[in-house]
C-alpha cells in the first residue's frame, strides 16, 4: 500500500531548536523527497533528524518507529531497512520529508537518542557521516 497524503491545506513552518544544526552537510537524497507511511507513528510532528526507514517488499517509506513512550527509537521492523535522515521537520498530517543519504548529520542533535541503532544506520547508510560538533 502507498503512502498517500493530503495536499490541500495552508503551508506550515515549524522550527525547533537543534533543527539548525542536525544536518550539517548536505550533498544528496530522494529528488523531490518521499510521503511517508505515519501509521502507528503517534506523534503530531516528524522532525528533522529523525531516521527514516524502508519497507523492501513494498518501497513504503516510513519514519523509523519509536519505543511505547514516544521518547527513543523501538526496533528496525522485520522486512524494512535504513534509507536516510529527514531533512525537514513536518506535521504527521502532512508527511511529505526530504531524505538525506549523503551528507553530514550531528547525531547528538537527533530528535531521539541514536546510540542504539547508529551503528547500523551507518552500516546501511555508508555516504552518510555522523559527527557531532
Amino acid at each position: 500500500m502507498a503512502a498517500i497524503a493530503d495536499l490541500a491545506g495552508q503551508p506550515t513552518k515549524i522550527i525547533h531548536g537543534k533543527d539548525a544544526v542536525v544536518i550539517k552537510q548536505y550533498f544528496d537524497g530522494y529528488d523531490g523527497g518521499r510521503t511517508l507511511d505515519v501509521s502507528g507513528y503517534n506523534l503530531p510532528e516528524i522532525r528533522k533528524g529523525h531516521v527514516v526507514i524502508k519497507e523492501t517488499a513494498t518501497n513504503t517509506f516510513k519514519p523509523m518507529p519509536l519505543n511505547s513512550t514516544n521518547d527513543a527509537y523501538g526496533s528496525l521492523p522485520s522486512g524494512h531497512e535504513y534509507v536516510g535522515i529527514a531533512t525537514h521537520t513536518t506535521l504527521t498530517s502532512q508527511p511529505f520529508v526530504g531524505i538525506l543519504t549523503n551528507g553530514t548529520v550531528n547525531h547528538k542533535a537527533a530528535p531521539f537518542d541514536m546510540t542504539a541503532i547508529l551503528a547500523a544506520v551507518k552500516a546501511a547508510c555508508p555516504q552518510i557521516e555522523f559527527r557531532e560538533d
